[in-house]
């Protein structure tokens, strides 16, 4: 996995954890992940380094910047549409979403948007 795509798995799944109305910090990612508290702290060590995170110090609070709230979303869209777009076609949802997780970061803006526009054409 490239650092461009841990940056923006990491992200997406921060985003994940806050759209269950979770208060997010590094144990809820490792958990999630299912990856060690260490390598998660490392990788929010490096997301607040590019300004993406912020980690509240006495709660352990992780929250978006800007751009850090910018990239999730982007990523968690894509992901959702791709998702849905091979549940359609027939695929089980589970290899959906594996498959979508690995296409997300690939895509192209142009084919992605294609594919967005043609899944809401035929809802």
């Amino acid at each position: 996995m490239d650092a461009i795509e841990s940056k923006e798995d990491y992200l997406e799944r921060i985003l994940m954890l806050k759209e269950k109305g979770k208060l997010v910090r590094a144990i809820d990612i490792a958990n999630e992940m299912n990856y060690s508290k260490a390598s998660v702290s490392v990788a929010l060590k490096k997301l607040k380094e590019l300004n993406y995170v912020t980690v509240d110090e006495s709660t352990g609070e992780i929250n978006f910047t800007e751009s850090g709230k910018e990239i999730a979303s982007r990523v968690y869209n894509r992901h959702k549409v791709l998702m849905t777009l091979f549940m359609k076609i027939g695929v089980d949802e589970e290899t959906a979403r594996n498959d979508a997780c690995r296409v997300e970061h690939d895509l192209s803006d142009l084919t992605f948007k294609k594919l967005e526009e043609h899944l809401n054409k035929n809802k």
